[in-house]
């Protein structure tokens, strides 16, 4: 996710997905976010609901809320999900069933998280997470944190300007969007779970995006691709393992923050926002069919 604050104006449907591509499963999300697909059903965050919400494949269920929480990802972690709150920085791990199992907002240190955003499962029974820092774009304090298997909670790398979207590539790599500087950057990982030969990936303007291209979410797509969603338009950007476009999906929102994909790998899970003024930034959530 990012600031509030959006720029950019309201995109119309273009590009690969036509109009007969699109179905809207959640008429009125509120802010939704950070999608991840467990069991056969779609779980996402609501920001601005402060809730995690469960689409079963035809009725949206509220699973989880906490006032003050400004959920911004689910994220698998063991038998349940990590939740990422945004506003109350923390990182809080739930069952699948919405019970509460354990809380976290400090890391080893003794460093507050500032802004738990996007996260990935690290195939151990831990997770990496972003924490951005504060919404200003001033401040250059991004973090990674790594929650292990053992519950110990540490930061794996720092000064990312607004770290976001993270995700593995298929070369194991941890893939990282720094949203303030409009690209993509990556890291090797070694046994202990640590990153290091930090490496740019791609800058979105060298795309063809504009300069205040805003990437939020990214994902690894069926096809190998990455696919990366923009909070500065209603755009998902599928990107070769080389840095090149190679799809562009733009759904009728003013922007589109995050996605996943169907455990088939035809359909694309789009969490958009319609409404940029003012809470409780109203959208929708999109099923996209992948070309």
């Amino acid at each position: 996710m990012r600031r509030p604050l959006f720029a950019g104006a309201l995109i119309t449907l273009a590009g690969i997905a036509q109009a007969q591509d699109i179905s809207v499963i959640n008429p009125r999300a509120l802010f939704p976010e950070g999608p991840v697909l467990a069991d056969g059903n779609l779980y996402y965050a609501e920001y601005a609901g402060h809730t995690v919400t469960l689409w079963d494949g035809s009725k949206n269920i509220t699973v989880w809320k906490q006032d003050g929480c400004g959920p911004s990802a689910v994220i698998p972690l063991g038998e349940g999900f990590a939740v990422t709150c945004y506003d109350s920085g923390k990182l809080v791990v739930i069952t699948h069933d919405g019970k509460d199992v354990a809380s976290y907002d400090k890391d080893e240190s003794g460093a507050a998280l500032v802004g738990p955003n996007d996260g990935v499962a690290d195939g151990k029974g831990g997770v990496y997470f972003t924490t951005s820092g504060p919404w200003e774009s001033g401040p250059i304090v991004g973090r990674v944190m790594h929650l292990g298997a053992d519950g110990k909670l540490s930061e794996v790398a720092d000064d990312l300007h607004y770290a976001n979207g993270i995700t593995f590539g298929p070369d194991k790599r941890l893939y990282v969007n720094e949203s303030e500087a409009g690209r993509v950057i990556s890291f090797a990982v070694d046994e202990l779970g640590k990153l290091s030969d930090r490496r740019l990936f791609v800058r979105l303007y060298s795309l063809g995006e504009p300069a205040d291209v805003y990437p939020d979410g990214i994902k690894l797509g069926p096809d190998g691709n990455f696919y990366i969603g923009e909070s500065s338009a209603g755009n998902i950007l599928a990107v070769t393992q080389d840095g090149k476009l190679a799809a562009k999906y733009t759904v009728p929102s003013a922007v589109a923050p995050n996605l996943t994909f169907s455990a088939d790998g035809k359909t694309m899970y789009v969490m958009a926002v319609d409404n940029k003024a003012g809470a409780p930034y109203e959208g929708k959530v999109y099923a996209v069919k992948l070309k």
